[in-house]
């Protein structure tokens, strides 16, 4: 019997409820409007412990969306998780890009951010 690959991507489905200024790092500063963001990142080990750490309001401010998710009007909304590449997931999911290379400091496949806006819906 074969083992069932482990989910090796996620995508954290963001609120942001009002218009929020976030400095983003070394990145900069940026604007990000209200509405719904899909974040996808990637942990090839400790799946749990990674997502629990994107769910804390309290943490060092190490990652893109660390600083993102500090602000008081940002929410994770739904975390789901995939057996397929980050870059994979990230160039099927639909979405506006707001800041370039967001989350994407290790990309090898272009995708210009992990991080992209989807409007006021959710889909």
């Amino acid at each position: 019997m074969q083992k069932k690959p482990e989910p090796q991507t996620y995508q954290l489905t963001i609120q942001v409820k009002k218009s929020v200024l976030v400095n983003v790092g070394k990145l900069g500063r940026f604007r990000f409007p209200a509405g719904f963001y899909i974040y996808t990142g990637s942990a090839k080990r400790g799946m749990q412990n990674r997502l629990a750490r994107h769910l804390s309001k309290k943490k060092k401010l190490r990652w893109h969306i660390d600083y993102l998710l500090a602000d008081a009007n940002v929410h994770v909304v739904e975390v789901d998780t995939f057996v397929e590449s980050e870059c994979s997931v990230n160039r099927q999911t639909v979405g506006e890009i707001i800041v370039k290379g967001f989350g994407a400091g290790d990309c090898r496949e272009n995708c210009g951010s992990h991080l992209k806006y989807i409007g006021d819906e959710r889909i």
